[in-house]
């Protein structure tokens, strides 16, 4: 006999052989698994779920940033997702913009792209040739000592 509910048991599943598995009991509690949160893209929207134990599981609802690695750089920053754009197991995630692991995502690149200026002290996402504004200049172009400048002129070189 079989209770209703999602269950993480392995009991209904075949034996290597082939052979099934005789049910020995009833699902326990200990067994219960919960529906996939189906994680949506917009405004912050997180419940708290009560587990074993008595402690706290967060199932976020609803997101609209995260923590993003740039690998080859390195570095990691908390910033905005935009957009999903793909997802290679279902179309359908990609039409309700629902965030799984493996999902392509637009971000907004603004703290990647303040890292890279003030690392490498080079301006970033500018057409060439194409004037900076007074402030950009100024931040790239500021007042350093000589030590500084070899350690950014390094730098340059490298990346």
């Amino acid at each position: 006999r079989k209770s209703m509910g999602i269950s993480r048991d392995h009991w209904h599943k075949r034996r290597a052989t082939g052979g099934k598995r005789a049910p020995i009991r009833m699902k326990r509690k200990f067994e219960l698994a919960r529906p996939a949160a189906m994680t949506k893209l917009g405004a912050q929207r997180i419940h708290t779920v009560r587990v074993r134990g008595g402690n706290k599981k967060y199932r976020a609802l609803r997101l609209d940033g995260g923590n993003f690695a740039w690998g080859s750089e390195s570095v990691a920053r908390k910033t905005r997702i935009i957009d999903i754009v793909y997802n290679a197991c279902n179309n359908e995630l990609v039409r309700t913009k629902t965030l799984v692991k493996n999902a392509i995502v637009v971000i907004d690149a603004t703290p990647f792209r303040q890292y890279y200026e003030s690392h490498y002290a080079l301006p970033l996402g500018h057409k060439k040739g194409q004037k900076l504004t007074e402030a950009e200049e100024a931040t790239i172009n500021k007042k350093r000592s000589k030590k500084t400048l070899k350690k950014y002129a390094d730098r340059q070189k490298e990346g």
